[in-house]
């Protein structure tokens, strides 16, 4: 069906339906319902040509993907790409990948904006004192960060996880269960989330007058093989850890690898609590010792995002707050457990 039977059917003008379909306020909300209504039961689809002349917009966000021979894929992150892409198919908008090497991410984005193939963007992988925000303030493009950078002011949009507090209360934790040898298997150094995750680990310790030890401290990649190497590395220790936080259950899977092959009973000799992301492959509870977890969906993180920048695109009212942060839950389950003596 195309605009001008839709129009005959509905008994509205052309210039209506377009207005309707594309968001315009002066659209009362019946009939943009009773207009979106008819296109979904008919098939209808509306020229992608004829509607970025009409709007001045092209129906696409965007993103840079890093990429790069021997630059690890992440499964989190195709889990985040899920919920945006829910998100945009919701409002018939596209999405746009562009690919980038890890180094040259801001010369990419300004590609992206300046082709005029995107109406908005989102950025993420965040690292401290990231030069990409300013950049992005800079372009006149609606634009969304997936977390935030530690030591830059907080003066741009934003959604992310209270990783501080998440690594806080699991740390609380495993303090009140005794244990005093806590180690941290964190994501890579650079990156903010695993920033502030260690800063909570180590505030909950230095409350009970304790330290984060260095030799129980690792940053890597977010993988099951590291997660597997770096318990194993943890495990040899003169003094070993009693308790383990890993940043994903991803590393989780890995270390509790480690710790079945060393003989080790997990939530009595050795407990161990996740952040979990609700990955659908990779649910705690199906562990042989279900995992504790801090949790927050990714899949939820990227339906907002493309919610918020979608709405700022449109400039729908009313318009969705500037920044957001999600406290992430803390969920007990048998992977911890007292100290052993």
């Amino acid at each position: 069906m195309n605009l001008k039977q839709l129009s005959e059917l509905l008994g509205l003008s052309q210039t209506t339906i377009s207005r309707a379909i594309n968001g315009y306020p002066e659209v009362n909300e019946e009939t943009r319902k009773r207009v979106l209504k008819a296109a979904a039961e008919t098939g209808y689809r509306p020229n992608r040509a004829a509607q970025r002349l009409a709007t001045g917009r092209a129906g696409s966000i965007g993103l840079v993907m890093p990429a790069a021979a021997g630059h690890a894929s992440d499964v989190h992150f195709g889990e985040f790409l899920s919920g945006i892409g829910e998100e945009a198919l919701k409002h018939d908008f596209h999405f746009v990948i562009m690919p980038s090497h890890p180094r040259e991410e801001e010369q990419a984005i300004r590609w992206l904006v300046a082709s005029g193939s995107v109406d908005g963007y989102y950025l993420a992988y965040m690292r401290e004192k990231d030069p990409r925000i300013a950049m992005a303030k800079s372009l006149r493009v609606p634009f969304l960060i997936h977390g935030r950078s530690h030591g830059i002011e907080e003066d741009y949009p934003y959604l992310d996880v209270d990783n501080e507090g998440a690594f806080r209360d699991a740390t609380d934790l495993l303090l009140d269960l005794g244990h005093r040898r806590i180690a941290l298997l964190n994501g890579p150094r650079d990156l903010d989330f695993a920033i502030r995750r260690k800063v909570g680990t180590k505030t909950a310790l230095k409350a009970r007058g304790l330290s984060l030890d260095p030799a129980l401290t690792h940053h890597t990649a977010m993988t099951d093989e590291q997660g597997f190497r770096q318990m194993s590395a943890l495990l040899r220790e003169e003094n070993p850890p009693t308790a383990v936080l890993c940043a994903s259950t991803v590393l989780a899977l890995g270390a509790v690898r480690a710790i079945n092959l060393a003989g080790l009973r997990l939530g009595h000799d050795i407990s161990l609590v996740a952040h979990d992301d609700v990955l659908p492959l990779l649910k705690p509870e199906n562990f042989t010792v279900p995992l504790t977890t801090t949790r927050s969906s990714l899949r939820a993180a990227g339906i907002r995002i493309a919610e918020r920048l979608i709405a700022q695109i449109k400039r729908t009212e009313p318009q969705p707050p500037e920044q957001e942060l999600w406290k992430a839950d803390l969920v007990i389950r048998a992977s911890t457990g007292p100290a052993p003596r």
